[in-house]
């Protein structure tokens, strides 16, 4: 006699999931990317809407008005700076040209990471193999991760549009802007998709990745600056945007040439996808080598070997960056002293302190807090990965505790970051001595190193959150650089009491080198960060490990 065993009652959800593999997929992705994109649309469109809707009170009540701006932005140095600028007798030309490529820059980053995580980063952790092992093939789920990662630079861009709109701008012009943010987005999300095909790991497509939209951001700068090598600009996201010169000329063919580049990287991730197996990339690290036994004899050691290739990666793009302003000391200082007129209205218009070395380098190393915050961050975001991955439970299943692997990796991404923030500095003044500027390679240090403290929070928030969500952990590491700059930009623009303005961390900063480092504000941010490292010490130590 046999026992015939029970079926399992399967329910609706089950029955409708298994008819729609493809749609459960996209809904996974899109749950895990909620929050970011949240705050990505919310930041794109309230940023254009500030600026457009102050316009009159920033650049009519100025001396000389958008006229003398317009002269102003003429300059070869602040081209290369903030961009070509076109239409600023317009509230719609000035926003693009004030926020235009930091939304660009932002935009593309975004679509960049959340590609390689829910790609690569999936697959790093075993799960993408599950996911594939089903009814639906590679191609098909790598397909629906797309459609909701360049879904979030669409609501982005139409949400910018909408605001210009709102604030009285013409409507074309704000609906050739918002598609130019929708498809830089697009673009670099497609990009970071083909990285996570192309690499074997989600560090190296990232990286890969983040160098290419780098390197764009670079031409476009060299493109806007320097006439004989406008043509750059056709080669990167951001030059071509500037070529559709929303509310002046309207031009429509930089954003075919852009529409048609972004299609095509969609296009050709998922054929990549079928061409390879799961877990393995389309280049392939050599089969044989020799062990490489360095920097294995402590949690210290071992962070500190992880951390240097992108430690070099980092300093390479961020020192290019500065040792390309640098070389504009002289154009621009000189500018704007001959011109105090325009110097008072670049003040007004948020770039004070131009019209100085000191004070022109004090303003460019005010930048400096975000992308060492992001790369303190990103590096604590790889501890949570390792975690994600399950590499951790073995080795923390002998003598090593919690408390010295994560104090380890703390430590070491900390002197990191206080390494990258010095070699931006000396970067800087390399190419200020080369325009025999008058700033020397301690006052250019100091400055950068003045922002230190507001990287440390970041590294600090990312430790909090790998501590009690690990999940949250480079969102979170990116608040103080980010969202604190962000703030700053908006509640002066808005012109907000002064205690909303405080809440930022770089309100507290001092203009070093123009003026001594404030250090009663700097001693409370290295403090606050300890605290917050503290507290997610403390609760790394009292969690359990996640696998996810």
């Amino acid at each position: 006699m046999s026992t015939l065993a029970p079926r399992a009652t399967r329910g609706p959800a089950a029955r409708r999931l298994d008819a729609r593999p493809g749609r459960a997929v996209a809904g996974l992705a899109a749950r895990s990317v909620r929050r970011g994109a949240t705050v990505l649309v919310v930041a794109a469109a309230a940023m254009s809407a500030v600026v457009a809707f102050t316009y009159e009170s920033v650049v009519g009540g100025a001396p000389g008005g958008a006229a003398s701006l317009a002269v102003l932005a003429q300059n070869p140095a602040i081209r290369t700076l903030f961009g070509e600028p076109v239409a600023l007798d317009t509230a719609g030309g000035f926003t693009v040209w004030r926020t235009g490529a930091a939304l660009g820059v932002l935009t593309g980053m975004w679509a960049l990471l959340a590609a390689t995580r829910l790609l690569r980063g999936e697959e790093d952790s075993g799960r993408w193999a599950l996911l594939v092992a089903g009814t639906l093939p590679a191609e098909r789920a790598t397909a629906r991760v797309l459609a909701v990662v360049t879904a979030v630079p669409v609501l982005a861009g139409a949400g910018v549009a909408l605001a210009l709109v709102t604030a009285g701008t013409p409507v074309r012009g704000a609906v050739l802007h918002g598609a130019g943010l929708a498809l830089t987005g697009i673009f670099f999300g497609g990009l970071g998709a083909i990285a996570a095909q192309v690499a074997g790991r989600r560090a190296a497509a990232t990286g890969a990745a983040t160098a290419v939209l780098a390197a764009g951001l670079l031409a476009r700068m060299i493109g806007d600056g320097v006439p004989a090598l406008g043509w750059l600009r056709w080669l990167s996201p951001f030059g071509l945007t500037a070529q559709v010169a929303p509310f002046h000329a309207d031009r429509v063919g930089p954003m075919v040439v852009l529409a048609v580049a972004a299609l095509l990287v969609l296009a050709v991730t998922p054929a990549l996808a079928g061409r390879r197996d799961v877990g393995e990339g389309l280049v392939r690290p050599a089969g044989a080598r020799r062990p490489r036994r360095g920097l294995l004899g402590s949690p210290e050691a071992f962070a500190m070997r992880t951390v240097l290739a992108p430690w070099a990666g980092w300093c390479t793009g961020v020192g290019a960056y500065y040792l390309l302003v640098g070389l504009l000391t002289v154009s621009l200082t000189g500018f704007l002293t001959a011109n105090a007129a325009f110097a008072d209205l670049a003040a007004g218009a948020g770039f004070a302190g131009l019209d100085t070395a000191r004070g022109y380098a004090a303003t460019l190393f005010a930048l400096l807090a975000m992308p060492v915050g992001g790369f303190a961050a990103v590096r604590i975001g790889a501890l949570a990965a390792d975690e994600a991955a399950r590499r951790l439970p073995l080795l923390l299943a002998g003598p090593l505790t919690r408390t010295r692997l994560l104090l380890g990796h703390g430590a070491v991404t900390a002197v990191a970051a206080v390494l990258l923030s010095g070699a931006a500095g000396l970067a800087f003044w390399a190419g200020a001595a080369l325009v025999d500027a008058p700033l020397g390679p301690g006052e250019a240090v100091a400055g950068a190193l003045n922002t230190v403290p507001v990287s440390l929070l970041g590294l600090g928030a990312a430790v909090l959150a790998l501590g009690w969500s690990p999940r949250l952990v480079v969102a979170a590491g990116s608040i103080p650089g980010v969202g604190g700059f962000l703030w700053l930009v908006i509640s002066q623009s808005i012109d907000a009491p002064r205690w909303v303005t405080t809440v930022s961390p770089f309100a507290h900063l001092a203009a070093v080198p123009a003026a001594p480092a404030a250090v009663t504000a700097t001693t409370v941010m290295l403090l606050v960060a300890a605290c917050l490292a503290g507290l997610g010490v403390v609760g790394y130590r009292r969690r359990d490990l996640r696998p996810a």
